[in-house]
């Protein structure tokens, strides 16, 4: 049986992790604090590594120049189909915020006294379902629909006093996105001077966690339908760039039917393209080396490993890295140690190990692992095929559904535009728990209705795409997730496209920074030096001493060599300025590819810079 009581929690203070409970009795103590985030006390970042674990991500900006030209280890990319990088145009959309519409229809709860009428009008509470570190989570009924729903009463004086604040944002701007059939639904959130009341979707049967403890290992035909649902999620959030990045069965969730909910993501952080993430954080026996270890990574692997350990515990009731003292757990994640019980099928045993691999650049995709016949054995049509992207879903409404809230006294175009524009307000929450109860209480679920009802006629009377006018490149570019730290939309490819990344090469990475150096020397660019074989870079149409030499005889940096940062900000030198990044990876194949990422800057400059640059390196 898995030592749950220190499996997947850190304890308040110190990192102390209590030895299992007895078996008999199976228990397991609510921890109260959040959760911590962790850097193993024995191992720093760059300390000993072998040559399999040098194949490493960007070590940062605490790089001291040398005199010569070395920019060895140079770093990895680990999913480069889920990682878009390229010299394309980068399409910066504002994000479309619930507006005002009449007081009938106004049901966003913000400022004074308002979400407390809000709260009182709309919904019945009920009991306490559980405590918190700051707050709890009560059952209620929503009145107008009759359907429950869990609410989150988190205390605005506690989230402060813990510094909780952008956990619980973040967590809060993700779950707004998000409509998948596997990931707990959030359908309002109402602001009070006190308190924020986060009303999600109620699920009744607990966490997966308690599950296993009381049924052991499962059956392979059991274990794979979670499975299953949990990858499908995964694939979800990495779709909308989003790596959960705490994944354990303490955050999974069961409803009636013991189907998956993904949910807590707290921890979980946004994808931006061409950056790494590097906080060390989670639970320690779900964590993927590169995490324990404190390197950078890119997002998917690390879900990738949490999901292998998952199932290694659904199929075997224990944990592959499990010890009470950290350090000798951290070396055992580090070196992949871990037994395989002889009770696996082979096809098990062949997915179990391709996930917990150390090196995340040979470590399985979500892709393969949707390839892989273990996983596609009695696989339900509707996770068969990749899940409908947000903006997409967000043009289906149910007519059956619509009509009813109609019925409610809501105007009909109101809440059709309300819906398109993901809009909260009373008419948007009643549609989607009428909607979401619909489909749970018939085949099951809402992304299996989506994707399975396109084929049948009766449905396609009754689900209707309203199209909002727009331009070509707004259609196919807009999304609702807004880039952290951009104040700006990323737009959302489906990975169904095939896109050319950056500039590819076999060359030796010497011979390709050496070819970049002399371009941007030619094209008089200024650069400076911020981590391996990373280059930040200022390019402007006039600038004073555009001719003096940026490179010496021997390839190198000159001292004074970077961006100048003191130049005239004034808005007519701003048009006229470009800032970039040069970024240097090495892909799964052995290739090396190089990115270019405009920083500022006018876009229709970078990309006539990027034509020259390529002109430069001779590859139009």
């Amino acid at each position: 049986m898995i030592g749950w009581s220190r499996a997947g929690r850190m304890a308040t203070s110190g990192s102390h992790y209590r030895a299992p409970p007895d078996p008999a009795f199976h228990f397991r103590q609510w921890l109260s604090a959040p959760p911590h985030q962790f850097v193993p006390h024995d191992v720093s970042p760059r300390h000993n590594q072998t040559h399999q674990d040098a194949i490493e991500i960007a070590s940062g900006y605490n790089y001291h120049s040398p005199s010569h030209l070395s920019f060895f280890p140079f770093p990895s990319l680990p999913f480069p189909s889920q990682i878009r990088l390229s010299l394309a145009f980068d399409l910066v959309l504002l994000p479309r915020f619930p507006r005002q519409v009449d007081s009938k229809m106004d049901g966003s709860g913000k400022g004074g006294n308002s979400g407390a009428e809000t709260l009182q009008r709309n919904y019945r509470i009920g009991k306490t379902l559980g405590i918190g570190s700051f707050g709890k989570v009560k059952i209620a009924e929503h009145i107008l629909t009759g359907h429950k729903v869990a609410i989150k009463v988190l205390n605005r004086r506690k989230i402060k006093s813990m510094e909780m604040e952008e956990k619980v944002k973040r967590e809060i701007k993700i779950l707004r996105l998000f409509m998948h059939p596997h990931i707990i639904r959030l359908y309002e959130v109402i602001d009070t001077p006190t308190d924020i009341f986060v009303v999600m979707e109620y699920v009744k049967s607990g966490e997966l966690f308690d599950y296993i403890v009381e049924k052991g290992r499962l059956q392979e035909d059991e274990a794979r339908r979670f499975f299953q649902q949990i990858i499908s999620g995964v694939e979800y959030c990495h779709r909308n760039m989003v790596v959960h990045r705490d994944l354990k069965p303490e955050n999974l969730l069961l409803d009636s039917k013991c189907n998956v909910k993904i949910a807590d993501f707290g921890l979980s952080n946004v994808m931006r393209d061409g950056h790494f993430l590097k906080t060390s954080c989670g639970s320690p026996n779900y964590a993927a080396p590169e995490v324990i270890s404190g390197k950078l990574y890119a997002g998917p692997e690390v879900d990738v490993w949490s999901c292998g350990v998952i199932l290694y515990a659904l199929l075997c009731g224990t944990l592959p890295f499990d010890d009470e003292n950290i350090p000798n757990l951290f070396k055992k994640i580090k070196g992949g140690i871990y037994t395989l019980p002889s009770h696996l099928s082979g096809l098990a045993r062949d997915l179990i190990p391709r996930m917990l691999v150390v090196d995340p650049m040979k470590r399985i995709t979500i892709r393969e692992i949707r390839e892989h016949p273990w996983f596609q054995a009695r696989l339900p049509r509707y996770l068969a095929v990749p899940p409908p992207d947000t903006t997409q879903q967000a043009k289906k409404i149910d007519e059956d559904t619509l009509q009813e809230v109609v019925k409610m006294g809501y105007d009909k175009n109101q809440v059709v535009e309300s819906l398109q524009n993901r809009m909260q307000n009373e008419a948007t929450v009643a549609y989607y728990l009428l909607l979401d109860n619909r489909l749970r209480a018939t085949s099951g679920y809402l992304g299996a209705e989506y994707q399975e009802a396109m084929d049948s006629a009766s449905t396609l009377s009754r689900m209707t795409s309203y199209e909002t006018p727009t331009s070509t490149i707004t259609h196919r570019s807009s999304v609702f997730l807004e880039s952290q730290g951009s104040g700006g939309m990323r737009p959302h490819f489906p990975s169904e496209r095939k896109w050319a990344l950056g500039l590819q090469s076999r060359a030796h990475p010497r011979e390709i920074m050496t070819e970049v150096l002399k371009a941007l020397q030619e094209l008089n660019v200024y650069w400076k030096k911020i981590g391996h074989y990373n280059m930040k870079c200022r390019w402007a149409r006039h600038i004073p001493g555009q001719n003096e030499t940026m490179l010496n005889l021997n390839h190198g940096f000159v001292e004074e060599t970077g961006i100048i940062e003191n130049e005239d900000c004034s808005s007519d030198n701003l048009q006229n300025v470009v800032k970039f990044e040069i970024q240097l990876y090495k892909t799964r194949d052995e290739r090396y590819l190089l990115d270019l990422q405009r920083l500022s800057g006018p876009q229709l400059l970078f990309m006539d810079l990027c034509a020259a640059f390529l002109l430069q390196l001779r590859v139009l």
